[in-house]
């Protein structure tokens, strides 16, 4: 008897691996250095950390507004096209930094840096794997997005490496060019648009198990989705989008202010080891999100995620102990990777393929606007309580909570599944 021939691995998890690549290298050089950049203006070029920091939330906001002209071109064409004019304009605006002298150029090249963070970023990204992957997208999605973290772990410390070698004005123009270097040739190399580009169907099925699908489950193999003016329309969505707005300030202040408020309990040494946790089990929670997602439903998972960090938040807040410290930050962590992939997760699950660019573009520009409040908003309730944290980090907690309050007000995703048979748009028609 012959041996049965060995089925080839499924293209989508190339792309999952370029995606990766992607966000790892996207977010080392636009999210984690940010407190590198801003340690080098203050040092260098005289702007206060509270100027500096403004240009931050310039950032986020220029992302979250050039999201939805992304979101159209992605849609529209190869979504290569637009990872490549993100990665020059975030190689641009790295090149530009250490020449610059005045406020307008400082907030300028920000802008830059975040209308190339948009371009290149979680659109793009999130979107490929939406495409490629249905029954494994919890999975392809948590492996993809561990990118996000894995910038922090690896491209920041080459970072402080080269500029404590280079010094910032040669250091940051390389950093540019090596992020080209390898983002580009990834990306063309490696993404396709879509598995119909490749004449494959979504996760790989065959022509057989595509038909054994549709006999089990009644319905169509295809995906199908609904239109962007009808998502937004819908309870679901605003529920979602503005319940993400408060949980990003939420998370985002409270990783911005963690140095601060380990040191109020740490040495500088012991601080630097703490503030390792963070990130480590958000790569580890983000991982087993992925697997747990394939036994319960994502809205169950998302509200599980939503009281963690809430709760851990408030432990924080507390400032009991430095065992309770640590616990609250390996809680915090581990709601950290799941909370950013849970959007996209939630977005897909509710809407199909079809206008999902458009849709989440819309939901991340929320998403974008509480990311840039959290910081300098926790930084407000500490300049008001007498420089200590445990006001800012109730603030925080508080806004976790409302963002879960909002999600649950958003109702079901089965409500958000307006009939898709007024108007069918498959997968292929949208794409081919």
């Amino acid at each position: 008897m012959s041996a049965e021939p060995t089925r080839p691995i499924y293209y989508g998890w190339k792309i999952v691996i370029a995606v990766f690549i992607l966000l790892t290298c996207m977010n080392g050089v636009s999210f984690y250095n940010q407190a590198i950049y801003l340690n080098a203006f203050s040092e260098d070029s005289g702007f206060d950390v509270q100027t500096a920091s403004f240009a931050v939330s310039l950032f986020f906001l220029s992302g979250g507004l050039t999201g939805l002209l992304v979101a159209r071109w992605v849609r529209d064409y190869d979504p290569r096209f637009s990872i490549s004019a993100g990665s020059v304009l975030t190689a641009v605006g790295l090149c530009a930094l250490p020449y610059i002298e005045s406020l307008w150029q400082l907030y300028g090249v920000y802008i830059i840096l975040g209308m190339g963070f948009s371009a290149a970023g979680l659109i793009p990204a999130t979107t490929l794997i939406t495409r490629w992957f249905k029954r494994r997208r919890a999975l392809a999605l948590s492996i993809a997005t561990t990118g996000l973290s894995a910038g922090g772990v690896v491209v920041t410390p080459l970072s402080v490496l080269l500029i404590d070698s280079l010094g910032f004005t040669l250091a940051t123009p390389l950093l540019g060019f090596l992020f080209l270097a390898v983002v580009v040739p990834v990306s063309h190399a490696l993404l396709r648009p879509s598995p119909a580009s490749l004449g494959m169907r979504v996760d790989g099925e065959s022509e057989s198990e595509a038909h054994q699908a549709k006999t089990v489950s009644g319905g169509e193999v295809e995906e199908q989705g609904i239109s962007y003016r009808q998502a937004i329309h819908g309870r679901f969505f605003w529920g979602v989008s503005i319940a993400y707005f408060f949980l990003m300030l939420a998370q985002v202040g409270g990783i911005t202010h963690q140095y601060g408020l380990a040191r109020e309990q740490l040495s500088e040494s012991a601080t630097a080891l703490a503030i390792a946790i963070l990130p480590i089990a958000s790569m580890t929670g983000r991982l087993m999100g992925g697997w747990i997602l394939d036994t319960i439903s994502i809205r169950l998972f998302s509200i599980i995620i939503m009281i963690i960090q809430t709760a851990s938040l408030a432990l924080l807040a507390g400032g009991f102990s430095v065992i309770t410290l640590c616990t609250g930050l390996f809680l915090f962590g581990a709601t950290v990777g799941n909370i950013l992939m849970l959007q996209p997760l939630l977005i897909a699950e509710a809407y199909g393929v079809t206008d999902y660019a458009r849709i989440y573009s819309l939901s991340n520009l929320m998403t974008s606007l509480g990311t840039a409040i959290g910081p300098a908003l926790l930084g407000f309730a500490y300049a008001a309580s007498a420089n200590l944290y445990a006001v800012p980090y109730m603030v925080a907690a508080l806004a976790g909570g409302l963002g879960l309050l909002l999600f649950l007000g958003g109702g079901s995703m089965h409500h958000a599944k307006v009939d898709r048979t007024q108007k069918p748009l498959t997968y292929q028609d949208d794409y081919r």
